[in-house]
């Protein structure tokens, strides 16, 4: 009967015993997951070759801008087609020498030759005509000049009978009726006679207006038949200049419109570049401005002669003249990079352009510690940009060292560990 009181009191002792067990551990759980909670997380270890180092520097600064480009002939033509027709013939190909009169291409239009016969023909039957109207012309002339004759020969004959019946009136030797009819008949021929006078002259100047309109109707024809015979000339497309054919866009057989580009002759050794500059940083650039233009095989100096007034695809175009003898291998189309130096600025705090942030902005960047094994991000005050280099106004000192290249895949972190 002692034994029961005693097992049941061990049963509540081993209770409460593994309900402490149990609150103990859901503490320490509890404890422990806030600490975990407490806890920064480690800094991200990134390995040095991976990343572009740069270090801050004192001295003077070339503000520059940069853009690509292509060298292109300072002279040169586009050949275009004078009138319609068919390539018939290429005599020349990308690459040859020719000079202003060489013959490029032949072109065929059997219809502006056949226009070209007609318009002869036609100014050869007009002269023909000319030559007949002026027969007939004089012929009518000749007619109205005899009959002029005959009428002045009546006036004089019938003044002269007038004058001498006056005077046999006066002696009463006529009557007064006969002096009367010689007087009527003087009059009328001479009324005759200043009719065909006018009628004569008025015949002169038809005569001068049919010839003259003849001899226009066969300038205009003239003019016609040279305007065709130099088409007909010019379907022998010639080069206009003295040079270098750089292309040629059609084909033997090809059909073309008149207007369509049939090659391109360029001066050689006269070169210039064209450079692409985007808009945001062509505001600053002017006309006379040095630059450098880049042709993979060396530099060439050149200097700013011309800035095209629109902007097409977010760039402008910029054109540089070149100075001074050309590396081997510039030839026309060739793919370049220029630099334009805007201005300089001396004794200025600067370091290498990072892969971020604009000109006149405050950025985050990594500095590196004085051990070299880290680096702790700063705010740094950019100021003006250059092509490689932008200037440091605060945040940084010289001999500091910097990470210039992306950072953003560890943007969150304040620090880094370099491995």
């Amino acid at each position: 009967m002692v034994d029961v009181p005693r097992q049941a009191a061990d049963k509540r002792r081993k209770r409460v015993k593994h309900l402490l067990c149990g609150l103990f551990v859901v503490g320490l759980l509890g404890v422990t997951s806030w600490r975990i909670f407490q806890l920064e997380p480690a800094n991200p270890l990134v390995e040095r070759s991976s990343v572009w180092l740069g270090t801050v520097e004192r001295g003077s600064m070339n503000i520059e801008v940069r853009g690509p480009g292509t060298l292109v002939p300072e002279q040169s033509r586009w050949v275009t087609a004078s009138t319609s027709g068919r390539v018939e013939e290429i005599y020349v190909l990308p690459g040859g020498q020719v000079s202003e009169n060489s013959i490029l291409i032949l072109l065929g239009n059997p219809e502006l030759e056949r226009e070209t016969l007609d318009a002869e023909l036609q100014l050869q039957q007009s002269m023909a005509e000319l030559e007949d109207l002026k027969v007939e012309l004089l012929r009518r002339s000749l007619d109205q000049e005899a009959l002029a004759a005959t009428t002045q020969a009546t006036y004089v004959q019938s003044t002269l009978q007038a004058d001498l019946n006056t005077a046999l009136s006066g002696e009463g030797l006529i009557s007064k009726l006969s002096l009367r009819l010689s007087r009527l008949m003087a009059e009328e021929a001479e009324k005759r006679h200043q009719i065909q006078q006018k009628c004569l002259k008025i015949d002169s100047q038809s005569v001068m207006a049919k010839v003259k309109a003849k001899e226009s109707e066969i300038t205009r024809l003239k003019g016609l038949h040279e305007l065709r015979r130099r088409q007909v000339e010019m379907l022998r497309v010639r080069a206009g200049i003295t040079g270098v054919l750089q292309q040629t866009p059609v084909e033997v057989g090809q059909q073309v419109q008149a207007g369509s580009i049939l090659g391109k002759v360029s001066v050689p050794g006269r070169l210039k570049a064209e450079l692409k500059i985007p808009e945001t940083q062509v505001k600053d650039i002017v006309v006379g401005l040095p630059a450098a233009i880049d042709t993979r095989n060396g530099l060439i100096a050149g200097q700013v002669v011309r800035i095209d007034p629109a902007a097409q695809q977010g760039t402008v175009q910029v054109d540089v003249s070149l100075k001074g003898a050309l590396p081997a291998g510039a030839r026309p189309d060739l793919n370049v990079y220029g630099t334009i130096q805007i201005d300089r600025m001396d004794d200025v705090l600067k370091m290498g352009r990072p892969s971020y942030g604009l000109a006149n902005s405050t950025v985050g960047v990594y500095r590196l510690d004085r051990d070299g094994q880290g680096a702790v991000r700063v705010p740094v005050q950019l100021g003006r940009t250059s092509v490689t280099t932008v200037q440091v106004l605060a945040g940084l000192e010289q001999g500091d060292q910097v990470i210039l290249s992306d950072t953003s895949s560890f943007d969150e972190f304040e620090r880094i560990r370099l491995d």
